[in-house]
Order: structure tokens, then C-alpha cells, then sequence
């Protein structure tokens, strides 16, 4: 995901402006409405400034104009205002209503996206910087809908109004004013530059420290256990610092480009005076009042959206930034997908082979070399070796959480390719050394929300493992609360509702990974009785290094630096007097 191809390419805005239509597509109508609101605000803006320099103008030479013709071109310049500001109020509810649900869409695609990589894609990436994309970098990208294009598409149209406006009103004095615009032009285009840039940096370095947050945050125990508070502050101040010092270089970027833009509007407002009374003498001409005054309006009408385009500008950058984030982790391909033809897998018996399967998580450091073995339906195997020896390997191949680079495997006869991903997997229960509870309710855990699981086959499944004897001493029983992580249960207790919530789905194959590495000797004779009640449920796959757990398995597979040294039953390993017995030698004499 965060891999040095995605890392090294850049969008251009216009890549992005395109990707970002495609959103917009599904509501372009709203847009369209949006849009010609707009049109009307910004006609209406325009007409106001005509219509106050004519009031003041009449106002001026009184003695020559109605009273009722006065009042009526103040109410209409005030009927102007009105009207705008409610025009205003339509485009900008039309818009936020739209931007909300296309970011709604769009949160949805990045998660479901999320969900489609593999375990190592998703491992490559702290859980801080996905919890970025999902969250602020979507919310960055809903300005970019409901504010930025919008207001910038308006801003250029008051611009060129603006400046058809004046050559309308006065052409001479128009064209001393034009001499304005390629400064503001270049000033524009530097800011614009170096904004982006300094945007870029902000949202990485926020992104950083989102991360940094998330892995420190939930490894707080460890940090306070073995005294590393300062060690970890003091990379905290290192990660807070560089955000800090990327906000400064925005700000400064920010900070200049607004006194230069001002300093020009003063420049102009200055020049319009000049020019104006000293040069064109508009002070002795009949409608002269009235051309100036509509300068001076139009001229600040023609400044204020340069001035707002700095804000624009940064929420341009922060949405463009955030937008390119998005999708290049949207152009991320998942390492492997459903084939086009994968079929559904129809229940199985459990019958597992691997063929000479070759697996290496990095290229030529293999992991697994030249495996074959045959598993039966409804038999119990255990895989037994030294750390990284490929047990728990072979375990992610089988559920293809990663891919093999040789060989095949098949299930009940079909190759594990051939099938879809989510059927295949929806067949195997696992059951893992570490057991993640998600916050709810102990029902909801074991059920995982599946609202076709009822309470009655919940209680059941429950019973069935051993874990309804303390699910039913709890106040609440099935309803206690889970707190984050399973933390106010023991680890012996977190394995047993992992055992009910795969025993639940009534799965025919079971994966039993270092599942009674972390319990005391009391839940490891209730996970044992619940272990051989299991074994009758379908094909269980076991990894355990106590051995006590694996002794009445129907074979036990030896692996050693991912090969098969030895296979067998237990009192037949025993008997070859090989790694097997060594192994069981020295852990018979540990328990003595």
C-alpha cells in the first residue's frame, strides 16, 4: 500500500480534478442547480455596485432627479442584497447536502477498498495513516466539493464581470486597472506553487503523527511496563516538531501572499484616484461621481476574491493533497483477487492437499520448500516445529491470506485459485493465539453482528465450548459489555468466545493457531474437553508447541526450516526416536 511505487507517484491536479468528477457525476444535477444559483448571486452582485454609485450620483445632483426616482433605485439596490443572500442560502444547502453524501460514498469505497487488500498490504501500513484516509483526509475532500470548486468557479466569474463592468462604465479608466492583473497573476501563480508544496508536507507529517498516536496509544502498557515514558515523549517531541515546523512554513507562505495582495489593492484604489480626478477629470463631468464610485466598488468587488483565494488556495492544496492520498490508495491493486471465472464453494467435507507448495514472503527467502501432504475429512492434524518453521505459514496459505509462488492446493479436489476468496473462507473457523474482541456486547462478539445467528444458537454454541460457565455468572450475561480489545476479560476467557464464535458459524474446517498459548491449566482442561467435542465437527488444523494439546491428533506433521522432516501419529514419532521424541523428551521432563 504505502510501497515505494505508490510513494513515488504524483497526480497532477488535473488527474485529480478528473477522478474527482467521477463522484460529482452521480449528482450533477444538484451541481448544475448549484451552479446557476450561482450565476444569479453573482449577476446580482454585480448589478449592486452600478446601483449605489447611481443613488450617490443622484444624490449629488439632487436638484435634477425625482425623490421617488432616489428611493427607488435604493430599494432596488437593497432588494439586490436580499435576494443574493437567499440565493446564497439555496446553493450553499444544494451543495453540502450533495458534498456530504459523495464523501459518504467515498469513505465507503476506501474502507471496502481497505477490506480487499491482503493481510501484507494492509501490515505494510500503520493503522494511524488508514485511520487518516478514512477520516480527515475524506473530510479535507468534502471542501473540495461543497466550497472550494464552487467558490473558486464564482470568483472568477465576479472577476471577469468585475472587468466587463468596467470597460462598460469606462474604458480608459478600465485599461489603467488592467495593468493590476499580471501582478496579481504572478503573485497567484508563486503562491499557488508553493502552498501546494507546503500543503503536501502538512498532510504528511499530520498523517505521521496520527500514526505514531495510534501505535504508542495502544501499546501504553508495554511503554509504562518497561519505563520507556521518556524515551517515547521524546520521540513524540521529534514527530510534534516537524508538524510543527510544516505548519510554520505554510503559515508563512500563507502570511505573505495577503499583505502583497493588499498592498496592490491600495495601489489600485490609489491609481484609480489619480487617474480618475487628476487625468480624467470624472469630479467635472455629469456622471463622473458615479464612474468613480462604481470603480471603487468593483475594484474592492475584484481584490476580495484575490484575498479569499489565499484561504481557497490552502483548501485547494490540503483537498488535492488529501485527494491524491485517496486515490492512489484506490488505484492499489490487492496483491491477489477472485479469478474472473472463481466459482462458489458448495459445502465441503474438508479433505486438504498440498502439492509441492513453494511460499516466500520475500523473493528467494523461502519459507515453505517443496510441501506435499494429504489431510482427510474430519481428521485432526497438528503442526509442530520451532518458530519459524512455517506452521502458522501454512495456516494463512490455506485460508489465502497469502498467495503461494509453486505448487497447488486443493480443497475436497478443487485449487484454492479456482474459488472465490470470501466463500472459501467463510468454510474455515479460526482460532488464534490472539484474539481480538471487538466493543459491544459478548452476543455481538461471538455473532460478529450477523443478525441471521440467533441468541439461541449463540447460548448453544457456547455451551457446546465451555464458555457459557462464566458467560452466565457476568451481570449481564450475554449481554455484558466488551470493553476495547476484550480488556476486562483474561486471555483463558477471550480463547473461549473465540472458540464460540467459530464454532457458531458451524464451519467444516477449524484452525487452531497457538490457541492455548496464553491460558492458565484450569481453561486449558475446559479447552481441552471442548477440543475433542470439535474434533467431531469437521477437519482441524492445530499449531501448538504444548504438545499435551496435540497427543490424540490422527497425524502430527514436523516441520524444520519449512520442510517435512517427520509425519505421523504420536506414539508413532515417539517411536522413530527423532526431533518428535527430542521434542516431547524435554518438555515431559520440564512438567516433572
Amino acid at each position: 500500500m504505502e510501497n515505494p511505487h505508490a510513494q513515488e507517484r504524483v497526480m497532477s491536479d488535473f488527474q485529480i480534478l478528473k477522478r474527482s468528477f467521477q463522484y460529482i457525476k452521480p449528482h450533477r444535477k444538484r451541481f448544475l442547480l448549484a451552479i446557476f444559483l450561482m450565476i444569479i448571486v453573482v449577476a446580482l452582485e454585480l448589478v449592486g455596485p452600478y446601483l449605489s454609485a447611481t443613488v450617490v450620483n443622484r444624490l449629488a445632483h439632487k436638484e435634477l432627479y425625482p425623490y421617488l426616482s432616489i428611493l427607488a433605485l435604493s430599494l432596488g439596490y437593497l432588494g439586490c442584497i436580499f435576494s443574493s443572500l437567499g440565493f446564497m442560502y439555496m446553493e450553499t444547502m444544494i451543495l453540502q447536502k450533495a458534498g456530504q453524501e459523495i464523501v459518504y460514498q467515498l469513505r465507503q469505497d476506501i474502507f471496502s477498498h481497505i477490506e480487499s487488500l491482503s493481510i501484507a498490504q494492509i501490515h505494510d501500513v500503520p493503522i494511524g495513516k488508514l485511520v487518516s484516509r478514512v477520516t480527515s483526509d475524506t473530510s479535507a475532500v468534502n471542501e473540495l466539493y461543497t466550497n472550494i470548486l464552487v467558490n473558486l468557479l464564482k470568483n472568477i466569474l465576479s472577476l471577469c464581470g468585475v472587468i466587463g463592468m468596467m470597460f462598460v462604465l469606462h474604458a480608459r479608466l478600465a485599461l489603467w486597472m488592467m495593468i493590476f492583473i499580471p501582478l496579481v497573476g504572478v503573485i497567484s501563480f508563486v503562491f499557488r506553487f508553493l502552498s501546494k508544496k507546503a500543503y503536501r508536507n502538512v498532510r504528511k507529517e499530520v498523517t505521521s503523527m496520527n500514526a505514531f498516536l495510534n501505535e504508542n496509544l495502544s501499546g501504553m502498557k508495554i511503554i509504562q511496563s518497561f519505563h520507556q515514558e521518556e524515551k517515547v515523549a521524546h520521540s513524540f517531541y521529534q514527530v510534534n516538531q516537524h508538524l510543527t515546523k510544516a505548519k510554520s512554513k505554510q503559515n508563512f507562505v500563507f502570511s505573505i501572499f495577503r499583505p502583497f495582495i493588499s498592498f496592490l489593492y491600495l495601489a489600485a484604489i490609489a491609481t484609480l484616484l489619480y487617474v480618475g480626478i487628476l487625468r480624467v477629470h470624472l469630479i467635472d463631468q455629469k456622471d463622473g461621481i458615479k464612474i468613480l464610485w462604481a470603480f471603487y466598488e468593483y475594484v474592492a468587488r475584484f481584490f476580495g476574491p484575490i484575498q479569499t483565494l489565499a484561504d481557497q488556495f490552502n483548501g485547494l492544496q490540503s483537498a488535492f493533497a488529501s485527494s491524491e492520498r485517496l486515490f492512489v490508495l484506490l488505484d492499489l491493486k490487492p496483491d491477489f483477487m477472485d479469478a474472473p471465472d472463481a466459482k462458489e464453494l458448495p459445502p465441503i467435507q474438508g479433505e486438504i492437499i498440498f502439492e509441492h507448495v513453494w511460499f516466500a514472503y520475500e523473493p528467494n527467502n523461502w519459507i515453505l520448500k517443496d510441501v506435499s501432504f494429504v489431510i482427510h475429512p474430519k481428521e485432526t492434524v497438528a503442526f509442530v516445529g520451532a518458530t519459524g518453521a512455517g506452521k502458522t505459514t501454512i495456516l494463512s496459505l490455506l485460508t489465502r491470506n497469502y498467495e503461494i509462488q509453486k505448487g497447488r492446493i486443493f480443497i475436497d479436489g478443487v485449487d484454492i485459485k479456482t474459488i472465490k476468496i470470501a466463500s472459501l473462507r467463510r468454510q474455515i473457523g479460526q482460532m488464534l493465539q490472539d484474539v481480538f474482541l471487538f466493543s459491544g456486547t459478548i452476543a455481538s462478539n461471538i455473532s460478529l453482528r450477523d443478525d441471521s445467528i440467533s441468541k439461541e444458537q449463540i447460548k448453544e454454541a457456547a455451551r457446546y465450548v465451555g464458555a457459557d460457565s462464566f458467560i452466565e455468572k457476568l451481570p449481564q450475561g450475554y449481554e455484558e459489555p466488551v470493553l476495547e480489545k476484550g480488556a476486562n476479560f483474561s486471555a483463558g476467557e477471550r480463547q473461549l468466545l473465540s472458540f464460540t464464535r467459530s464454532v457458531v458459524q458451524k464451519p467444516r474446517v477449524m484452525i487452531l493457531d497457538e490457541a492455548t498459548a496464553n491460558i492458565d491449566t484450569e481453561t486449558e482442561q475446559l479447552i481441552q474437553a471442548s477440543l475433542h467435542k470439535m474434533m467431531n465437527l469437521g477437519t482441524m488444523l492445530i499449531v501448538a508447541h504444548r504438545l499435551s494439546t496435540i497427543q490424540h491428533a490422527h497425524q502430527i506433521i514436523v516441520l524444520q526450516n519449512g520442510e517435512i522432516i517427520e509425519q505421523g501419529n504420536h506414539q508413532t514419532l515417539l517411536q522413530k526416536k527423532g526431533y518428535y521424541y527430542n521434542l516431547y523428551q524435554v518438555q515431559f521432563e520440564k512438567k516433572e
